[in-house]
């Protein structure tokens, strides 16, 4: 019998199922590339229903159980005690989540003998250890495009609450106070300012479009240009050297993945560079920053603001430095888990596992790592080093 192990994130603490704000979520076509959703056979779920918890399970349940597949679904991952381990080794899929990672090291994957497929329901397979996953031919996948405007536009908020000082003035009014003067002590108008993209992927392309127009000028960084007359479209600036870029702009949205060569790009050094009182917004992951320099750089004023959606690790221990520190705008990893989003990446992740279970192969824009190598989506996005750990694969810091 076929075993999927899938790692969820707990319940509300109200209990399971919550009251939705809203009857329906709307129903999208595709992609704005053009590219076409996700397309499973069928589906259990009514979208717009919270699927990323445990209680949820993806809407997967009645569709394995169908397929007679031994599923199990725990939030309970952290430990050589916890489920997920005592799970793992006869375990042929495992499902995970960026914004509860079940991290897949070497050590696990070596345990974890029956092992085929792993998937990311979301995007962003750096919890799992590439070059451990090629060694022993497992498949990667992951649900491309699935939740990347979810992610763009929860930059875009975080942009404005830093500059315009949003959260410290909303505590005010919620406090009771009438504090004017306090509330605008720190905020400025985005208008005019210097944003720079790292990483114009689908998620800093649509931050970039999303930006343009609140009259900003705009830079970005990537490993191959874009296209000129999509850089001309948006009057964005191309910065082969995030280091040079870091010395013009008022704001960086960190939107690239992480490997070897991301891992700390934003180190005390560059954020150094910076303009004083400038702002960072990490959506990406968090080791993408030096945890430690980031906390200075706002004790000591160099960085203005600093919000984020990644931690590492995650989730985040209650004593993390990123939870105190001043003019910070921080969430739990929410960004790509929206109630809208989780009904596309539950839709892909039944596709994914319906060609699995039916010997088909896997649409080539999901594939991260096949056959012994990056492939697909993977080839594009990832960097691995032979005998090296992806960064974000082990569980602690």
């Amino acid at each position: 019998m076929t075993k999927v192990l899938c790692v969820l994130y707990p319940d509300p603490v109200d209990g399971y199922p919550p009251k939705y704000a809203r009857d329906t979520v709307p129903e999208l076509s595709s992609y704005p590339d053009g590219s076409t959703l996700p397309s499973p056979k069928a589906i259990d779920f009514k979208p717009g229903e919270l699927l990323g918890s445990v209680s949820g399970a993806l809407g997967l349940t009645k569709f394995l159980k169908n397929r007679n597949v031994e599923f199990v679904v725990t939030s309970d991952k952290e430990g050589p005690d916890s489920q997920f381990e005592k799970e793992l080794p006869d375990a042929d899929v495992v499902i995970s989540q960026p914004f509860w990672p079940a991290y897949l090291t070497a050590e696990r994957f070596a345990k974890a003998k029956k092992l085929k497929l792993a998937i990311t329901a979301g995007i962003g397979s750096d919890h799992v250890d590439l070059n451990a996953a090629n060694e022993h031919n497992v498949t990667v996948a992951e649900v491309t495009y699935c939740n990347s405007i979810s992610v763009a536009e929860h930059a875009v908020m975080q942009v404005l609450a830093l500059v315009r000082n949003y959260l410290p003035s909303h505590d005010w009014a919620r406090k009771g106070g009438w504090n004017i003067a306090d509330c605008v002590s720190r905020a400025y108008d985005l208008e005019g300012m210097t944003v720079g993209v790292v990483g114009a992927g689908r998620i800093g392309k649509a931050v970039l479009e999303r930006l343009k127009p609140f009259g900003v000028k705009l830079a970005y960084t990537q490993r191959h240009q874009l296209p000129a007359d999509y850089e001309k479209s948006l009057g964005a600036t191309y910065y082969p050297d995030v280091k040079e870029l870091a010395k013009v702009v008022d704001i960086a949205v960190l939107e690239t993945p992480l490997y070897a060569a991301t891992r700390h790009m934003f180190n005390a050094s560059v954020i150094a560079s910076m303009k004083r009182g400038s702002y960072i917004v990490n959506n990406g992951r968090g080791e993408l920053v030096d945890r430690d320099a980031i906390v200075d750089a706002l004790n000591s004023g160099q960085l203005a603001g600093y919000a984020g959606d990644v931690w590492y690790p995650q989730p985040a221990p209650e004593d993390h430095p990123w939870r105190t520190m001043p003019h910070e705008g921080m969430t739990p990893h929410i960004s790509g888990t929206t109630l809208s989003a989780q009904a596309r990446y539950a839709a892909g992740t039944r596709e994914i596992l319906e060609d699995f279970l039916d010997d088909e192969p896997i649409r080539d824009e999901y594939i991260i790592a096949q056959g012994g190598a990056l492939a697909g989506t993977g080839a594009k996005s990832y960097e691995v080093t032979k005998g090296q750990a992806s960064p974000g694969s082990g569980e602690k810091a």
